[in-house]
């Protein structure tokens, strides 16, 4: 195998009552389990890849064998997305940001206020599947991308991503994607988030 699903960095229920246990459970242990797999047995068709992470497979997308491309973009970008998804957020997270991403935001968006209100718009707009980013090119920037697909693939890193596929949020919110937008801003994780800045940045 190589790659690996990392457990969660915390308990299921640990982000309640923002994101529930039930949806926790089934989007880490049975949706990125499943991209996960379908990478590694892409993966096993051409072995030589494996020594590669898989940040760097989505940022060469068009070296991957033209076999496996599809498989790579969608389950290794599950695969990456969830990674980072789990990352940026924690218990008792949210509030305002703190160090350089705050004064980043300021300068771009105006306020925090100002800019998760863009954010959360732009997100929710997001036709079918897929998730919403903040970038950093020179300036941050909100985009959002459809499926798995990552920044990355565009030579942007994302900072942060909001995962906006049905089963981040029917559970708890059924059709209400604003709501659970809205809701997710209080288990963001800044520390996390900050050194993702630092990285962008250079």
């Amino acid at each position: 195998m190589a790659y690996e699903l990392a457990p969660l960095p915390y308990d299921y229920a640990a982000l309640e009552p923002f994101i529930d246990e039930a949806t926790m459970k089934l989007h880490h242990d049975k949706h990125h389990a499943t991209y996960v797999t379908n990478l590694n047995a892409a993966i096993e068709k051409h072995p030589d890849l494996a020594k590669h992470t898989p940040d760097d497979l989505i940022k060469n997308l068009n070296s991957i064998p033209e076999d496996i491309r599809g498989v790579v973009r969608n389950s290794g970008g599950g695969h990456v997305n969830h990674t980072m998804f789990w990352a940026i957020m924690k218990p008792n997270g949210g509030g305002e940001p703190t160090g350089k991403i705050a004064e980043q935001i300021a300068k771009d968006f105006g306020s925090f206020e100002d800019f998760k209100k863009l954010f959360n718009e732009t997100t929710a707009k997001q036709f079918g599947s897929g998730w919403g980013w903040l970038v950093f090119d020179g300036k941050l920037k909100i985009v959002t991308t459809p499926n798995q697909d990552n920044p990355l693939a565009t030579g942007l890193y994302p900072i942060l991503g909001n995962d906006v596929w049905e089963h981040a949020y029917y559970l708890k919110y059924n059709n209400r994607r604003p709501e659970y937008l809205a809701a997710w801003w209080n288990v963001v994780n800044w520390d996390e988030v900050n050194k993702r800045f630092e990285e962008a940045s250079k």
